[in-house]
């Protein structure tokens, strides 16, 4: 299985269960073929209340869903030549939901991972490609929840949220040039130039021409690791960080009639232990422009809008009982100043995971999450100030292959 793949299924075999992350190994002359994946779906009973209940909309969202690690179906391959450590990937993601419930529905596949990489172990690796981001991949891999649902459930798609956006900033899958140092007794050095981030709305739908005015720089993201090992306690820490120069270059439009550039940068702090039976995972990160808007969707790239004051976190504890069931809570928000109001997306998450063979887990989880000045949309003039809370209970089950 790749190397993220395995990241996210180390993560949460880690933080939750005894699920296997080994894949399907096939050798074929110089090369080693690796085929791994997940399969996952859940049930789900959103309950919706205040602002999140538009008018006409039912009180409570009932499906069948991909929960906040698509399923995915991977295939790479890896050699060794002239001494270096060669090796490629393609990996698609899906749902098993039809799209929004309609009848003869669809949903869609998203190839998230497309990489080339090579290295050595003595001096680092390369690699180039479409993979996980540097910056808050270590926040969404140790969350509880990559096993399950936690937040935006009911609304159909390839995936929820679990805590993106009420806890930590969205990875996300990006286009790349990354660099990993060797291990050194532990400690690693990533770093990464990566393709600019560009989730914006259209000044067209706003009525003020096409994007042509918008550049987005390239960005660049970091971090230092270090794994350590003491008698029973093993764990990491880190410390990350992300810059992006945005320019905004609108004033031929009459937007806001002025020129509206700023710098997108963030930090990173993180740990996570496991000691026995007992896990514990703290996070925080802090940054201006990572946001840009007020809406359900915080964390999901760098907005358009002026620039925001970002910041949140999470906590998180898991205890194993003697049945090997994992049990876990945790609690997060992100919060957003943006245009003199401040957006809080906040919410609890209580579930149990129990591995019923070395491959296959069942899942049960509540989640209670509760929005405050978020906006109906992200277009440059909305201003809505909405709140509302959102409570779901889901059950399911995640195979790993």
């Amino acid at each position: 299985m790749n190397k993220n793949i395995k990241l996210a299924v180390a993560g949460a075999v880690l933080a939750l269960s005894a699920s296997a992350n080994a894949g399907i190994v096939i050798p074929a002359g110089d090369w080693t073929v690796d085929i791994g994946g997940n399969m996952n779906a859940f049930y789900t009973n959103t309950r919706f209340s205040g602002d999140l209940r538009t008018s006409g909309a039912p009180k409570t969202a009932n499906t069948i869903q991909t929960g906040l690690l698509p399923s995915a179906f991977g295939i790479g391959a890896k050699t060794r030549q002239n001494d270096l450590d060669v090796a490629f990937q393609f990996s698609f993601f899906t749902g098993v939901d039809t799209g929004r419930g309609g009848s003869a529905g669809n949903n869609t596949l998203n190839i998230r991972q497309a990489f080339l990489s090579f290295g050595d172990k003595s001096w680092g690796q390369f690699k180039l490609g479409r993979d996980l981001g540097v910056f808050g991949s270590d926040a969404i891999l140790s969350d509880m929840t990559l096993l399950g649902v936690g937040t935006a459930a009911g609304a159909g798609g390839n995936s929820t949220l679990g805590r993106i956006g009420s806890g930590y900033m969205y990875a996300d899958w990006v286009g790349q040039i990354q660099y990993q140092s060797p291990n050194f007794s532990g400690f690693q050095v990533t770093g990464a130039v990566v393709e600019p981030q560009t989730n914006t709305p259209s000044l067209a739908s706003n009525g003020y021409g096409s994007n042509s005015a918008i550049r987005h720089s390239m960005g660049f993201q970091g971090k230092a690791t270090y794994d350590f090992a003491a008698n029973d306690v093993t764990g990491r820490v880190w410390l990350g960080g992300t810059f992006q120069e945005q320019k905004y270059d609108t004033s031929s439009y009459g937007f806001w009639n002025t020129s509206n550039s700023y710098d997108s940068k963030g930090v990173e702090v993180g740990a996570k232990a496991q000691a026995g039976d007992f896990g514990i995972v703290g996070y925080y990160y802090d940054g201006e422009g990572l946001s840009g808007s007020r809406s359900a969707l915080n964390g999901l790239n760098f907005r358009f809008g002026a620039e925001s004051d970002d910041s949140g976190g999470y906590i998180q504890g898991t205890y194993t009982l003697p049945t090997k069931t994992k049990l876990g809570v945790s609690w997060g928000e992100s919060r957003s100043e943006y245009q003199g109001s401040e957006f809080k997306n906040r919410s609890w998450v209580v579930g149990a995971y129990h591995p019923l063979t070395k491959h296959l887990n069942i899942v049960a989880e509540y989640t209670d999450q509760k929005l405050t000045n978020f906006e109906s949309s992200v277009g440059a003039y909305d201003d809505d100030n909405l709140n509302g809370k959102a409570k779901t209970v889901s059950l399911g089950a995640i195979l790993f292959f």
